[in-house]
């Protein structure tokens, strides 16, 4: 089956954002990001110069999609120039699965860490390594929302520790808490197959006996934890604000990312009663908030 690839010319401050209203907005399925220095994917014609952009994108559609109307829903974004570069091809079916796994490489995060996926050699052996099959729930660490609770968890002292990954997807940021020390951690998804690959993923790391998974519904009754993370976006947590707050035990700390640098200040405001936070942290357009919430 043949499918339709349309290649843009981006900026590395851009192409997140872009990406994501690709997915979101043109019903792309599929994105990946292209250094543009190390692979040319434009041609310039004779006489042209690459004016600008150092990164390229690479969004899939099926084969009947509307080239001309996702072209005009991509210009409507704002994010490119009027006459941004881009190019419509036709390409021929290939294994996708293969072709993310081979360009899937592990990736260190703070100090200590590092994420490996499970078919790649560890880099460092000493280090803290998760080694990481996503399956089909979310969470590589190639995100910046993934990357910056990563770095978060890495910089804390997780020794005796209980952790709630609240959104756990993959089972990344549980695993990783408990490669850094912490003594049991409980994963929350609302998606069945999240928690399939989140104990996965602990048998695969050799931790599935300090790891329990749950559907909010089964979740046992007045939880606490001494550190609680959620990635997942901003509606959410500003709707389930009042649960996340009462997950965290009293001076216990949260850390909250999937949000967007617009929208970081107001979700922010939604903690503000309980916690003390810190300074924003900010990662491509993604932010990260944390805090410490008050004694009672």
């Amino acid at each position: 089956m043949p499918w339709i690839q349309i290649k843009l010319n981006a900026t590395n401050e851009n192409a997140e954002l872009i990406g994501d209203r690709l997915m979101e907005e043109t019903g792309a399925l599929s994105v990946t990001f292209l250094d543009a220095k190390d692979t040319p994917v434009f041609e310039p014609m004779p006489g042209e110069t690459r004016l600008w952009g150092d990164t390229d994108i690479l969004a899939l559609y099926d084969a009947e999609a509307d080239t001309r109307l996702i072209l005009e829903q991509i210009q409507a974004f704002e994010l490119l120039p009027e006459n941004f570069a881009h190019k419509v091809e036709q390409i021929e079916d290939k294994d996708w699965e293969r072709e993310w796994m081979d360009n899937f490489h592990p990736m260190k995060f703070g100090q200590r860490l590092w994420v490996c996926p499970s078919w790649r050699d560890i880099p460092e052996p000493n280090a803290v390594n998760v080694m990481l099959d996503p399956g089909l729930a979310f969470g590589t660490g190639t995100h910046p929302t993934t990357a910056l609770c990563l770095e978060w968890l890495d910089g804390l002292d997780l020794n005796g520790k209980t952790v709630i990954d609240f959104g756990c997807g993959s089972g990344i940021l549980a695993i990783a808490a408990i490669k850094l020390g912490a003594e049991k951690v409980i994963g929350i998804d609302i998606d069945p197959q999240a928690l399939t690959a989140s104990r996965d993923n602990a048998k695969r790391n050799g931790v599935e006996d300090r790891l329990d998974v749950f559907l909010p519904k089964d979740q046992p009754e007045n939880l606490t934890a001494d550190v609680v993370v959620a990635n997942i976006l901003a509606g959410p947590l500003r709707e389930l604000s009042p649960v996340i707050k009462s997950l965290i035990k009293p001076s216990g700390v949260l850390a909250i990312s999937g949000v967007l640098d617009t929208q970081a200040s107001d979700v922010a405001t939604y903690y503000s009663d309980e916690l003390t936070l810190d300074p924003i942290i900010e990662q491509s357009e993604w932010c990260r908030i944390s805090g410490c919430k008050n004694k009672i």
